[in-house]
């Protein structure tokens, strides 16, 4: 059982990087006057941090969301922990957490951590879903006007930890992962980086302001043209920068004008609304390079991959960040994601004030 003297997080993130989520809450922690620790199991897609002090565990809960944290896909409050949950009577042990809790929830997730060992507990997910909602609607704890959604993490099939998540600060999806279908007109499953983006880093007012048709926009490294395909969907014009080919029914949209020209290179013959940008190549650069085009205003807003090394990489991270501020005088939105569809890499939103 969970220890009423702490306050524990759960933070879901992608297997491979529990260390620089853990790093990434430390920082966070420490901003917020903290004093917590991370624990985490590389490859398990997710981290469980520690705190005593109350106000920062609350505080670190409203960080997420698009101008929070980059490695955590979803962060939740515990309020329950079970290492040795029962086969025969999962709800039983679970129940008392829940009903101790004087909240009415919105909505019931039962949730795994991404991976194979997360998918091999999707049925069991399901089942408990069911059995969870139903029994929250005899109990009439449910409430769609609530701002709290109540988690059910299952880590493994005896290990449960019981959370809550406010709505304003989380993502809509569980796990934090938008499942996203490949349109079979688009290039490439890169595509997928794109719309991801746009869901994640911004909210809907924002992609209804931002993302109008007729708007015009530059993609760097486009070939074959995954992220233009985006933009053309939206009927955004896009001068399409890459030396290699671009994919002809994209061509033949009438949107796309193609430049075999150095996407290093390149500059616009006059300001565009938007810059996209998924060249593979070493991250200071590209930062370096995204921050050109917004410190002269040859672009109002950009969203552009990192793709990061194999070490030091919450550290190279925060370099990019720090250069992309540093390079822009004013003021400067400064968003970034790991996302689902991305890999040893993360994605950024940038916008001029």
């Amino acid at each position: 059982m969970s220890d009423p003297a702490h306050h524990r997080l759960l933070a879901w993130c992608r297997p491979g990087f529990e260390g620089e989520c853990a790093q990434e809450l430390s920082k966070h922690d420490t901003l917020h006057g903290g004093g917590g620790y991370a624990r985490a199991e590389r490859g398990s897609g997710f981290v469980e941090f520690e705190t005593l002090d109350e106000s920062a565990a609350k505080r670190l809960m409203l960080t997420p969301g698009p101008r929070g944290m980059i490695f955590a896909r979803q962060l939740l409050h515990v309020i329950g922990s079970v290492d040795d949950l029962p086969r025969e009577d999962r709800l039983g042990v679970l129940m008392p957490f829940v009903e101790a809790d004087e909240r009415d929830w919105c909505d019931v997730w039962v949730e795994s951590p991404d991976g194979d060992s997360g998918r091999e507990l999707s049925a069991l997910c399901r089942a408990l879903n069911a059995a969870l909602v139903t029994r929250m609607k005899s109990e009439k704890r449910l409430d769609r006007g609530s701002p709290w959604r109540l988690h059910v993490a299952l880590l493994s099939p005896t290990r449960a930890r019981v959370a809550v998540s406010n709505t304003a600060a989380s993502g809509p999806w569980p796990g934090g992962i938008p499942r996203l279908r490949l349109p079979r007109a688009a290039p490439s499953r890169s595509t997928l980086k794109l719309e991801e983006a746009f869901l994640t880093l911004l909210d809907d007012t924002e992609r209804g302001a931002w993302l109008q048709p007729g708007q015009t926009a530059v993609d760097l490294g486009a070939a074959p043209g995954g992220w233009t395909w985006q933009l053309v969907h939206r009927s955004i014009r896009v001068q399409a920068i890459d030396n290699g080919p671009m994919d002809p029914q994209l061509m033949a949209s009438g949107l796309v004008e193609h430049l075999r020209v150095d996407g290093f290179r390149y500059r616009p013959p006059r300001p565009v609304d938007w810059l996209v940008c998924d060249m593979v190549e070493q991250p200071r650069r590209v930062a370096a390079r995204m921050a050109e085009w917004l410190a002269n205003g040859w672009c109002q807003q950009a969203v552009f991959n990192l793709k990061l090394p194999m070490k030091k990489r919450f550290d190279e991270v925060c370099l990019c960040m720090d250069l992309l501020r540093d390079a822009c005088e004013g003021p400067l939105d400064l968003r970034a994601r790991q996302l689902y569809h991305d890999r040893e890499e993360i994605t950024v939103f940038a916008r001029r004030g």
